[in-house]
């Protein structure tokens, strides 16, 4: 069999992919670009992607694909009912990072709280020796304990920020889908948004959660909520979060992921940038050596199991 990986430069350099175990050919290519995919994938048995596109129209073209292996949870990159109906298995990694990005979550509910970004700012800029003590109070500092977290989004990673949050003595709520009844376990969607210090993303991004957070939403909530997205950049309404930040109407935001990455210089999380209570880093929250080091010995363990005739972390 031909395994093509298209964006080998998605996992860091460091990390080890070892061989499957069957005999195989394999290519790898740092990146690909979308006029790329067709010449690169067609002799290919096995395709390997991470944020590569696979759509309806590309995958018409390629008749001896058989498997396509995604090097990540998401899927949105993939469309799974073109694969369905070509035939064409699709597996996916799971629960590699459940350390990493929760953990990634609370260091930015951690910093926004305590306001650190906008802190060490302000001392490059002199203000410490301008406020002539020992220290100076320009922005609020607020304890995690007491505070209540709002989850939206409520699988593995929830599950595990909620555990950290609470050992950090937070209340924890759980959101229902939105436009869902409150059920067991889940308050209604619209009021955890009006209950919520923190808010936290954890859901994949679909037809029904883009732009789950909206002006609408934005209205519901504390006018001091810090907004944490390290899910999709598509569940917020990133114009709308812009305008939330410059009219003060929430207290901060934290965001690993952006709807284009990278983003453009001026997409609204680039301009949001100019406010000290705004932080974002480069979808990196899942990338801690020893996460992606799992996602990579997932990688090569779900395509093993599929060369073998067992289904493991399929999706179709």
């Amino acid at each position: 069999m031909k395994l093509v990986f298209l964006d080998r430069q998605t996992l860091a350099p460091t990390i080890e992919l070892r061989a499957p175990g069957f005999p195989h050919r394999w290519q790898s290519h740092e990146e690909t670009a979308p006029g790329q995919v067709l010449e690169r994938l067609r002799e290919a048995d096995i395709a390997i992607v991470n944020k590569v596109r696979l759509d309806a129209d590309t995958l018409a073209h390629l008749p001896r694909l058989k498997l396509i292996a995604i090097a990540a949870t998401g899927s949105d990159n993939v469309d799974l009912a073109a694969c369905r109906q070509a035939g064409i298995a699709v597996c996916n990694i799971r629960d590699y990072s459940r350390n990493s990005v929760p953990e990634h979550a609370l260091a930015l509910i951690m910093a926004l709280n305590r306001n650190l970004h906008a802190y060490r700012a302000s001392i490059a800029a002199g203000r410490w020796q301008q406020a002539g003590q020992f220290c100076y109070f320009d922005y609020p500092v607020r304890d995690l304990a007491g505070q209540t977290l709002g989850l939206i989004g409520y699988g593995t990673i929830a599950r595990d920020l909620e555990r950290l949050a609470t050992a950090l003595g937070m209340q924890v709520m759980v959101a229902a889908r939105k436009g869902q009844a409150a059920g067991e376990g889940r308050l209604a969607f619209e009021e955890v948004l009006a209950r919520a210090d923190v808010l936290s993303l954890h859901c994949p991004l679909t037809d029904d959660t883009r732009h789950l957070i909206g002006p609408r939403e934005f209205a519901l909530m504390k006018p001091d909520v810090l907004l944490i997205n390290v899910g999709r950049g598509g569940l917020v309404d990133e114009a709308a979060l812009l305008a939330a930040l410059e009219n003060g109407t929430i207290g901060a935001a934290g965001f690993d992921v952006a709807s284009a990455e990278p983003p453009a210089p001026d997409h609204p999380l680039m301009q949001a940038l100019r406010h000290p209570n705004f932080i974002l880093t480069p979808h990196i929250a899942w990338a801690s050596q020893s996460a992606m080091q799992r996602l990579a010995d997932q990688l090569i363990d779900n395509i093993e199991a599929f060369v073998a005739g067992r289904e493991q972390n399929r999706l179709v």
